[in-house]
């Protein structure tokens, strides 16, 4: 007979009991509730949340939630696709206890990014944290090189939103401007202690370019953690705000013109400890393979954005000369390329040199982009991809000519472009799945239908308060 010690479908030995410890640590510690949270193939987070007590239950047998989020839009309309979309089925939601935490911005809840397994104990193909820790393990076997990971998180601060949704900046000082710092400094100060208290590690925290908008930068991480991450620094982000009477905005563009919000992805892959983006003979210190990764990643980057930047209101923020990266193109530092390589500070290199990937923003999954990214770096490892010239300066300023010797080009205008593009990537589609893929395929073209018809300032409201 199976008893609630047993190792079960989904769980790992231990977690129930380490569970069980945990829900009466948590309860002694005022916490009542535990959020089980996800991310689906929208890009919107979804939860589940169960009593502490009820931890070790989810643990041994997870909490039931219907598949069909999977082929769920942003607006809660549903798409369909040959296996996704129906009102059968369910799957278990198992937390992850290695990354449960206590909320400080939300007293009284705990918050544990989840695994979901079908009710016969089997990985969902559906899953996207499933997909990007196979994609990491993978990498491992087959090349031996790990990853780095961080996920900047961009956001638009308002005065919570009238009946119709308007956006009003809740903060008046101008980009970068001590006056915006200044205006924001209780819930900021707020902010910062309770992501401390949650073990995130922030890097640099400050006012940004657009109307109300600030950035937050986190220490790496490897990439499954990086994701986690990304999802509980947005869920803080919203509770502290809240807190505080402030609504927030990371929807990639909450105005129809001007600059949206990103969530650039810095990425280095690493061999025995040794970061393969510095200390090599190749351009800007990379080695051979870090060369190759990130020839693969500009290469794949017209099918990626389709993953990377998945809602119509994306494109609205994909404009050229707005340091947004719309072009296949890379540059040392250059921040109007798609890729720009980070070498960091002399002395500094072995540890801080990476890969920023620029269009992405925080309507993406976060573990289907990371998944992708890589897939697409190590298909230029494995062929031994190299790197074409690289560009200075805004690649929008190059002439028709000059650009196609360069094989410079425009990334995809609109969502439409990008899932032509992305059905006809091999290494994607085959690294996702059917399963998978086709979610996505039929999740974006939901996506278009739902904004047909509507100008640019209607798609940026249609999305300002979903993401």
């Amino acid at each position: 007979m199976t008893t609630l010690a047993d190792p079960v479908p989904g769980g790992r030995p231990g977690d129930v009991e380490r569970a069980t410890a945990l829900s009466g640590e948590l309860a002694g510690r005022g916490v009542h509730g535990i959020v089980l949270a996800y991310v689906d193939t929208a890009g919107i987070g979804r939860v589940k949340t169960v009593p502490t007590a009820k931890l070790a239950s989810a643990a041994a047998w997870g909490v039931g939630m219907s598949p069909v989020f999977d082929t769920f839009l942003a607006n809660d309309s549903i798409v369909t696709t040959d296996v996704l979309g129906s009102p059968d089925g369910d799957l278990r939601l198992y937390p992850d206890l290695d990354h449960l935490v206590e909320l400080a911005g939300q007293p009284g809840w705990a918050w544990a990014p989840v695994d979901r397994i079908t009710q016969e104990g089997e990985r969902h193909p559906g899953c996207g944290r499933t997909f990007l820790r196979r994609t990491v393990r993978e990498a491992a076997e087959r090349h031996g090189v790990t990853f780095r990971a961080a996920i900047e998180i961009e956001w638009a601060v308002a005065r919570p939103p009238d009946p119709d949704g308007a956006f009003v900046p809740a903060v008046t000082g101008p980009a970068y401007g001590a006056t915006r710092q200044v205006e924001l400094s209780d819930c900021s100060a707020d902010l910062l202690a309770a992501l401390a208290r949650q073990g995130v590690e922030v890097d640099q925290f400050h006012p940004e370019y657009a109307a109300g908008q600030f950035e937050l930068s986190v220490a790496a991480l490897d990439p499954v953690a990086a994701a986690d991450r990304s999802v509980l620094v947005r869920q803080t982000i919203r509770a502290v705000a809240g807190r505080h009477g402030l609504a927030v905005s990371f929807a990639p563009a909450v105005l129809g013109q001007g600059v949206g919000n990103g969530g650039h992805v810095h990425l280095s892959a690493w061999r025995d400890g040794v970061n393969l983006h510095a200390g090599g003979d190749r351009r800007h210190g990379m080695r051979p393979e870090a060369e190759s990764f990130v020839a693969g990643v500009l290469g794949h980057l017209p099918a990626l954005i389709a993953v990377t930047v998945p809602s119509p209101a994306g494109y609205l923020r994909l404009r050229p000369s707005q340091w947004a990266g719309v072009f296949t193109a890379w540059g040392r530092e250059t921040r109007e390329a798609g890729l720009r390589v980070v070498t960091g500070t002399a002395g500094h290199r072995d540890e801080a040199a990476n890969l920023e990937v620029k269009p992405v923003d925080l309507a993406a999954n976060p573990y289907l982009a990371l998944g992708c990214l890589i897939t697409a770096g190590l298909d230029g490892l494995e062929s031994g991809a190299l790197l074409p010239e690289e560009i200075t300066g805004d690649p929008a300023r190059l002439s028709a000519q000059e650009a196609a010797a360069r094989g410079v080009r425009r990334l995809p205008v609109s969502l439409g472009e990008a899932v032509e593009e992305f059905r006809t990537s091999g290494p994607l589609l085959a690294a996702l799945g059917p399963v998978l893929a086709d979610a996505v395929i039929a999740v974006r073209q939901g996506e278009i239908d739902a904004v047909a018809g509507l100008d640019d300032d209607q798609v940026a409201a249609a999305y300002r308060w979903k993401y």
